[in-house]
């Protein structure tokens, strides 16, 4: 068997995924579907390092986006229930833009709940 080839590895695209949303102030987070950026992208590692140049690695992340609205549940007078959120309509491999996305090596799963979980069928 073959592994660790390209042609083997997901390609970066748009998948179904599930996610959360909470917010400060609102007692529940809600767990719903969405189309998120996942995939591998090629990189490439220089047999001769210099102290003067710079690697950039490519990570998966969203070219075009939608914008959704949902309300969270049980949330006190006073607080905003709405959250927003980007819907992936194509990804990319490009740089990672850190003030947007999560591009650590080990994140947070993207259903993580800090609150008590309140499910969507479809959203």
């Amino acid at each position: 068997s073959i592994i660790g080839c390209p042609y083997l590895l997901q390609p970066c695209e748009p998948i179904n995924e599930t996610v959360s949303v909470e917010k400060e102030g609102c007692p529940k987070c809600l767990v719903f579907q969405t189309t998120i950026c996942s995939g591998h992208c090629l990189t490439k590692e220089p047999v001769y390092k210099s102290p003067f140049s710079t690697i950039y690695q490519h990570v998966c992340t969203y070219r075009d986006v939608r914008y959704e609205t949902v309300r969270l549940p049980d949330c006190p007078p006073g607080v905003d229930p709405h959250v927003t959120y980007p819907v992936a309509l194509s990804c990319d491999c490009s740089l990672c833009t850190m003030d947007t996305s999560d591009c650590t090596i080990e994140s947070l799963t993207p259903d993580f709940c800090m609150m008590q979980r309140e499910f969507i069928a479809e959203y």
